[in-house]
């Protein structure tokens, strides 16, 4: 069952008595840096959550604040982390409302305690015993996301009298039990199903044992990434910094920022990896190594020359790079699906992007479905939720079988839930985008993947993205020359880039390019607007028998669609410009009603 997100005095009362606390009553620092958070986000100012404002607003640093090089803000952050999961282990455990600063921003989260006394109830949350149930739009996943546990709250006792040091010492007591005896439970359930996402190898809680084996990363677990700069001089300067830029703002891993123990086991960091920095084999090159920290192996070795690290290029350079190493279409996520140490989340995602890679009703329905089943069991990943909206989405748009009477509200559901569960996630905003696209709100679609890539810049999808927002918005000439950029960059993207390339370039009136890229589509599923798009390439590229065999395979296959191919693309939400030409062309090869 979900409920609202906690009240704001509820949070401020939390907030007053964790920075009384035991646990953070030996660090100034964290005390000041959380309360700046907790008070930036409360007023509506999570946007001002950068490293830069608070390493001057919190840390008094000048306006040459450098976060590549000054490591301050993050180094707090992760203590306060630390003391944050300290406090609500020991002294908090009885709180009412959590706080969290999730990893890989500094934005902070809420969320109401299941485990909470009867007697402490009112007077901790100001006489609000319980919130009530989430709105639609916080709600996973409308009709079908059935969580297997209730977050009800537990009673550990009957309510004491206030003032009794002993009552209260027992209350503690019992809680920690409750706390572990649960724990005990979800490892006894997680040793018995071997995959949540079905079908593959989890990777278990289990710690190292008496035997030596590694530990294994929980369910909702992802890359570790490190970074070790070992090469001096000013081009390895602008190459560590592009990367630590770049590498800060994936939601598809954790970002360390620093180089990985040299003294512990490297066998139990089963899914770590390390860029390492070296000089290269001339003078002024860099050569970066992407190499797993369990086994050694060198998943990518890529040097840039001098000219190619130069002041303006170095960051087109470095994002090509971490475009086919990170995302779940990246050299990471294709070693660890190969392993047997994958986790859950893990698992979900390489699924997920077999589906854009390979878009068909199968492909949709199993990434979905183990989507699902993380959303269930209670993932904390706002790029799960991102994800499972844009499947949602998808699934409404192309009528898939499953889930069962999906629409696009209920996509919008999961995708909103996505950004208040990860407002700084660039694949939330995307998703969010991408649905609106469909929805017709075009000026909205295009201000939120701008946002999203705005988020990572170094992150080639989310410029795609950007890119196809702003063709299907009709704005061609902004937004294919980003596609463009995109596509040529990294030969491993999805289709759906080869297919906004096509209608951006169709629009321009580039046919050379335009029938380069429906040439593209010829790999995946049949689609009946990628069918389409290839009908039209093949005629500009004047291979008529080609022409005439897609134009039969296109009525076979889509009797509906070549009856009224407008339908469909109104449907769609095309600008009319683009329909309008669509139909011409499509007419011009016998498909379509000339009435």
């Amino acid at each position: 069952m979900e409920h609202a997100p906690p009240a704001a005095p509820a949070v401020r009362e939390t907030l007053e008595r964790l920075l009384a606390s035991e646990t953070f009553g030996r660090s100034e620092r964290a005390r000041r840096l959380l309360r700046y958070l907790v008070e930036r986000e409360q007023a509506g100012e999570a946007d001002r959550l950068k490293g830069v404002s608070i390493a001057m607003d919190v840390f008094g640093k000048d306006g040459d604040f450098d976060a590549s090089t000054d490591a301050v803000v993050r180094v707090q952050a992760g203590r306060l982390r630390e003391l944050l999961d300290q406090y609500f282990a020991n002294e908090g455990i009885a709180e009412p409302v959590r706080i969290a600063i999730p990893r890989g921003g500094y934005v902070p989260s809420y969320e109401l305690n299941a485990i909470r006394l009867p007697g402490d109830a009112k007077s901790a949350t100001g006489n609000i015993a319980r919130q009530p149930q989430a709105s639609a739009e916080a709600a996973p996943a409308a009709d079908h996301l059935d969580s297997p546990t209730s977050d009800e709250p537990v009673p550990l006792m009957a309510p004491a009298a206030p003032g009794q040091s002993l009552t209260r010492q027992l209350r503690f007591f019992w809680a920690a039990m409750v706390l572990v005896i649960a724990m005990l439970g979800v490892l006894i359930l997680r040793q018995g199903d071997a995959f949540l996402g079905g079908g593959d190898t989890a990777a278990t809680t289990e710690t190292a044992g008496a035997a030596g084996t590694a530990a294994q990363p929980v369910f909702d677990s992802l890359p570790l990434i490190y970074i070790a700069v070992n090469a001096d001089g000013a081009e390895a300067a602008r190459v560590a910094s592009s990367l630590r830029a770049g590498l800060a703002g994936f939601d598809t891993i954790d970002f360390i920022g620093r180089a990985p123990d040299s003294t512990r086991d490297q066998s139990a960091d089963p899914i770590s990896f390390v860029f390492h920095i070296v000089p290269g084999p001339d003078a002024g090159d860099v050569t970066v190594e992407l190499q797993s920290v369990a086994t050694g192996r060198v998943l990518l070795s890529r040097n840039l020359t001098s000219a190619e690290t130069a002041p303006g290029v170095v960051e087109s350079n470095i994002a090509s790079l971490l475009t086919s190493t990170i995302p779940a279409s990246g050299a990471i996520y294709s070693y660890i699906d190969q392993s047997d140490i994958r986790t859950s989340q893990i698992g979900c995602l390489v699924l997920d992007d077999r589906y854009f890679l390979d878009m068909n009703a199968q492909t949709q329905e199993v990434a979905y479905r183990c989507l699902e089943k993380l959303a269930a069991a209670g993932t904390k990943s706002s790029l799960v939720y991102a994800e499972l909206a844009a499947l949602h989405g998808e699934a409404a748009t192309a009528h898939y079988p499953y889930p069962p009477d999906a629409t696009l509200e209920k996509a919008m559901l999961l995708a909103h839930r996505a950004v208040q569960m990860g407002p700084m996630n660039p694949h939330a905003h995307r998703a969010l985008g991408y649905l609106n696209s469909r929805l017709g709100n075009g000026d909205e679609a295009i201000r939120l993947t701008r946002k999203a890539y705005e988020l990572n810049p170094y992150d080639l999808g989310m410029a795609a993205a950007y890119g196809y927002g702003l063709i299907f918005a009709g704005k061609y000439d902004e937004g294919t020359p980003i596609l463009g950029h995109a596509v040529e960059a990294f030969s491993g993207h999805p289709t759906w880039w080869d297919y906004g390339l096509f209608v951006g370039a169709f629009m321009q009136g580039d046919m050379k390019k335009a029938a380069i890229a429906s040439e593209s589509l010829r790999t995946t599923a049949s689609k009946s607007h990628y069918l389409a798009a290839r009908l039209i390439g093949a005629r500009l590229s004047g291979r008529d028998k080609l022409a005439g065999e897609l134009a039969n395979e296109l009525i076979a296959e889509f009797p509906k669609f070549a009856a009224d191919p407008r339908a469909t693309f109104v449907d769609r939400k095309y600008p009319a410009d683009l329909t309008d030409r669509l139909v011409q062309s499509l007419r011009a090869a016998g498909i379509g009603n000339p009435s």
